[in-house]
């Protein structure tokens, strides 16, 4: 097999696989919406969740997902560094933008464009409205893509990698804040009663706009330096 078709063979293989591992997680939350919000499983807030909250159960279940990509990732290209992170940032894109596609074809959830949701639970609570993940998903999956299909090799410089861990960083910090907030000023018990309000559209977009920066400054590096810097 030529180094194109081998290629297209990893990123097919990758695809399928989170795919069916998106599914998998989708069935699982359908399960537990309608556990834990029988009434009503296509609304999830105030977040009841919390009132049987089963921490050990849950953190690892999240753990594990991380942890499966991760490895998928090694196993596809584990030629260079950024290979290997491309890779792991395809994955999750594909497996989270088909996440909300199994959800809509399982449960008819999400009913709206900025409909909120719990992104995750590591290390606190990550809410914020659905479209911003498949966002970031979408841009993952482009630069992965991209980085796992070109000949040349491409890496991040310090400058590129300083601007993409700002990003990723001013973002994560728009998703932890509404449940922080309400932690910070009220406990655990105002949280079970959280409805969702402003969003750091803001913040947010800046983020975005640095990740996608950080992506970019690495798609432009001379194949010289971009050689030397891929270890």
């Amino acid at each position: 097999m030529n180094d194109k078709a081998e290629k297209k063979s990893i990123l097919l293989i990758l695809t399928l696989f989170a795919i069916a591992m998106a599914n998998l997680e989708a069935t699982v939350v359908v399960y537990m919406r309608q556990l834990y919000y029988a009434s009503n499983p296509l609304e999830i807030f105030p977040l009841q969740f919390l009132n049987s909250y089963d921490a050990v159960l849950e953190l690892s279940r999240e753990a594990a997902t991380v942890v499966m990509i991760i490895t998928v990732a090694l196993l596809a290209d584990r030629s260079s560094r950024t290979r290997t992170f491309a890779a792991f940032v395809f994955v999750f894109g594909v497996w989270d933008l088909f996440y909300y596609f199994w959800l809509k074809v399982l449960m008819g959830w999400p009913t709206a464009w900025l409909e909120w949701d719990v992104l995750f639970l590591i290390p606190c609570i990550w809410l914020g409205p659905w479209i911003c993940p498949a966002l970031i998903a979408t841009l993952f999956i482009a630069w992965g893509f991209w980085t796992l299909r070109s000949p040349q090799n491409i890496s991040f410089t310090p400058q590129s990698l300083t601007v993409f861990i700002l990003g990723a960083c001013l973002g994560l910090a728009s998703f932890l804040q509404p449940a922080m907030s309400v932690l910070a000023t009220a406990g655990i018990e105002e949280l079970t009663n959280y409805t969702p309000g402003n969003f750091w559209w803001t913040l947010f977009a800046i983020s975005y706009l640095l990740m996608c920066l950080g992506f970019g400054m690495t798609l432009r590096n001379p194949p010289a330096l971009a050689g030397a810097a891929n270890t």
